[in-house]
């Protein structure tokens, strides 16, 4: 699969992932909410490691590269997105979260050492700049937020930005984007799990307290199935393609996010800021897709 392919399918699952993160919080926290999703996901490519890893081309470097990322990634992203999500809405949470690309095509430069085209910079700072005008407006927020909650997407794109490139890197010495999604995968789940406990203060199944809630446990586990798929396409993109092209048209899943809100859920109102970003972050994918 092309790289530009994948990274746009990975958009569009994290794009609907946030939607149905959104409805899930309506009825479990955030920390609970992660329990059910993270282990979804990671059950999911457990079992499918079983019978698609090629586990001859195991590699000690990458899998400890892998485990490292998951630490990270989706553990520690998830827990902030989802935090953040209960505060500030999906469209503003996706929208800070596009940040991304800029920590990551740095951290591209500086580990990978790889070129930054003028096309991929140019398609960037425009798809930066649309997600920024998404930002100032706060019409799809659904109620105030105080500044400072705005760390925390910013937060996840920092490592987003880390994890991007470091994947890249694990991926040289053990080309398989499963293995990568399973390794990490498992880690975050025990990370989320033993988060949840220590939040219930020592309480017997603390960490279960989201699946015993049954309509948000099928929200969540719904959102761990889509996000795993989605950092499964993400692998596949940087596995075959470079950073500073995936990250960008990774960054667009807002778009998803706010075409729902607004036409299908009907909780978001376009104004111009709003289609003024919308456009430009579609310029600014082409941009890129004409370089590459």
């Amino acid at each position: 699969m092309d790289a530009w392919i994948a990274a746009l399918a990975a958009a569009f699952c994290y794009g609907v992932a946030l939607i149905l993160t959104q409805q899930g919080l309506r009825f479990v926290s955030p920390t609970h909410g992660a329990s059910v999703s993270v282990p979804t996901a990671a059950l999911f490519f457990l079992v499918t490691s079983l019978f698609l890893v090629d586990f001859g081309g195991f590699d000690p470097v990458a899998f400890a590269v892998f485990c490292a990322v998951g630490l990270l990634f989706p553990g520690t992203v998830t827990l902030l997105t989802f935090v953040a999500n209960a505060h500030m809405g999906p469209s503003i949470t996706g929208a800070i979260g596009n940040l991304t690309p800029l920590f990551a095509v740095l951290f591209a430069i500086l580990v990978l050492a790889e070129p930054l085209g003028l096309a991929q910079a140019a398609g960037m700072l425009v798809i930066i700049a649309g997600v920024t005008l998404l930002t100032v407006s706060r019409s799809s927020a659904s109620s105030s937020w105080p500044l400072w909650i705005i760390l925390l997407p910013l937060g996840g794109a920092v490592v987003r930005g880390i994890t991007q490139p470091g994947i890249k890197w694990g991926l040289l010495f053990w080309p398989d984007p499963l293995a990568a999604a399973t390794a990490g995968y498992i880690i975050s789940a025990l990370l989320i799990l033993t988060v949840a406990t220590l939040q219930g203060q020592g309480r017997s199944g603390a960490a279960l307290t989201g699946w015993r809630h049954k309509t948000g446990r099928k929200w969540f586990m719904a959102t761990g199935l889509l996000n795993g798929i989605a950092a499964l396409f993400t692998y596949m993109a940087l596995g075959a393609g470079k950073v500073s092209i995936v990250a960008p048209l990774i960054a667009t899943y807002p778009l998803v996010t706010l075409i729902i809100s607004a036409f299908i859920l009907r909780t978001m109102v376009w104004n111009m800021l709003i289609g003024t970003g919308v456009l430009a972050t579609v310029v600014g994918v082409g941009i890129i897709l004409a370089g590459a």
